[in-house]
């Protein structure tokens, strides 16, 4: 009879995320049942810059006393994994494009929450990769799938997303140890102990449960439901909220009123009812020109973004809050009785400072620093310990300068800039609905802060001026309709969206 061979076990995981601590877990289990087991690890550069992987073998039978040592592999091999365990799901799709999963071979255990990449995050447009593409990809090529969102189930029982990780794996069975061989391991650790064990725990029940397929989308709740939840998050502005929301049911018509509801919701956040009506009033005047609401429904949308631009006096804000702290807390577990240090990293340039002040005061100080850096702008780097009463007072204040938005030069440029757009959008309508719709969504493109902000808000202004206003008046001279012009701003979003630097190209094509 052949000697059996070693169970080969693959994971993938984030920087942080306990891939290591699972290793040894699981290594400590085949000690205590007497298996011998090997793991090695690779190590990332950072979370998302590089892979994290580790890998073990585990002899599925003990060696009798002066019989020989299995050999086992220092590396896994394309193809040949029993076991896939990925803590996220694109590095569940790493392993799919690295060949280590074989349909003939391989149980994936996968949590299907994102976490999203450096290039995801930073693309202008909607960079994020597909999720529906790894799924049915996982599907297709392992053997067997076990996949569910980890990181929600460690959440709910206070623990981490490894814990859960291994119990799903006990659960499996393909392994030849007893649950209390894993507990036992988990024991031995030493480190938040019943956490792990809960998590542990909760991981075999999904897998008992049957929870071997992506968990189904839950039902979209009605408006009815998040308006109240959009009301209490206000707290003491909830009576201007719910004003406000009462005024735009009345006067707008039903398709607009959740659009509506959560722009209203956001803009109080942020600033105050006064500026919700403002916006109100700009929506307004563009609902009188479109007779089919497609136009307001993106106008309304990409109006609540831009309205709601992010500051210094936002970024305080948000930093200040008590929900985040709490978030904190409970991301990393910490108990009642333990003290969690936060230092904030912030590095405000000199736009961002100046910009928060009144334009009467800024806008001199503004034109001497963009005479000496006409192009990137100098800036202030800053360690905040925002948990020292001192840092907290400091950050706190800065956000509670929101009263001074309106008449900052900051909200000046914005506001400039939104009229230009808001009258392009009505112009547009005027003579064609589909172009007015597609100039109304390319204000998607001004977003980001700092430079990219500024680069884009430039980009923006030379398309009203050198790509917008010529293909109109080409389009009503030649009498041939605006089907040109349409497809203009179109590709002029698409190159905006591609790289920030994109419009010069936009702009050849345009004049082609």
């Amino acid at each position: 009879m052949p000697a059996p061979r070693p169970i080969s076990i693959l994971i993938a995981a984030l920087g942080g995320q306990g891939g290591g601590v699972l290793t040894e877990w699981i290594a400590g289990a085949a000690a205590h049942a007497g298996l011998p087991a090997q793991a090695t690890s690779i190590p990332g550069v950072a979370q998302r810059t590089g892979a994290t992987t580790y890998y073990l073998e585990v002899y599925p039978e003990p060696i009798p006393t002066g019989g020989p040592e299995p050999v086992f592999s220092l590396y896994p091999t394309p193809g040949d994994v029993d076991v896939v365990m990925a803590s996220e799901l694109l590095e569940a799709g790493r392993t799919l494009e690295t060949d280590y999963v074989s349909p003939e071979r391989t149980t994936m255990i996968a949590s299907t929450h994102r976490l999203f990449a450096i290039g995801e995050k930073s693309a202008l447009g909607d960079g994020i990769f597909p999720r529906e593409r790894v799924e049915e990809a996982l599907g297709a090529l392992s053997k067997r799938l076990i996949a569910f969102d980890g990181l929600a189930a460690a959440r709910a029982v206070g623990s981490e997303v490894n814990a859960v990780m291994l119990g799903a794996l006990c659960a499996t069975e393909i392994l030849p140890l007893e649950a209390s061989a894993f507990e036992a391991a988990i024991r031995e650790g030493g480190v938040a102990v019943e956490r792990n064990l809960a998590g542990f725990k909760a991981g075999m029940e999904i897998v008992a449960s049957g929870g071997e397929a992506t968990a189904a989308p839950a039902p979209a709740r009605s408006w009815e439901q998040v308006k109240a939840e959009r009301a209490h998050a206000l707290g003491l502005r909830m009576g201007d909220f719910l004003a406000l929301v009462r005024q735009a049911e009345e006067e707008f018509p039903a398709p607009l009123h959740r659009t509506l509801g959560e722009a209203l919701a956001r803009l109080i956040d942020y600033q105050d009812a006064r500026y919700a009506r403002g916006y109100l009033a700009r929506v307004r005047a563009v609902l009188a020109a479109d007779p089919d609401l497609r136009m307001t429904e993106i106008f309304a949308r990409r109006l609540a973004v831009w309205m709601t631009y992010e500051d210094a006096i936002r970024v305080a804000d948000l930093k200040t809050r008590r929900g985040r702290f709490e978030r904190i807390r409970r991301d990393h577990g910490a108990t009642n009785g333990q003290v969690v240090h936060v230092t904030d990293y912030l590095k405000p340039d000199l736009d961002e400072i100046y910009g928060i002040l009144p334009a009467v005061v800024a806008a001199p100080i503004a034109r001497l620093c963009e005479r000496w850096w006409p192009e990137r702008r100098p800036s202030l780097g800053q360690h905040v310990k925002t948990t020292a009463v001192s840092g907290f007072l400091r950050v706190w204040l800065l956000g509670r300068l929101r009263v001074m938005r309106p008449w900052s030069l900051r909200a000046q440029r914005e506001f400039a800039l939104i009229d230009r757009w808001q009258q392009g959008v009505l112009d547009s309508a005027a003579l064609d609905l589909e172009l007015a719709r597609e100039v109304a969504d390319i204000a998607t493109v001004v977003r980001g802060y700092g430079d990219v902000r500024r680069r884009l808000a430039r980009a923006f202004e030379r398309f009203l001026d050198e790509i917008l206003a010529p293909s109109v008046a080409r389009g009503r001279e030649t009498g041939q309709g605006y089907e040109r012009a349409r497809r203009i701003v179109r590709e002029t979003k698409r190159q905006l969206l591609a790289d920030e630097k994109g419009f010069e190209q936009a702009l050849q094509e345009a004049r082609a």
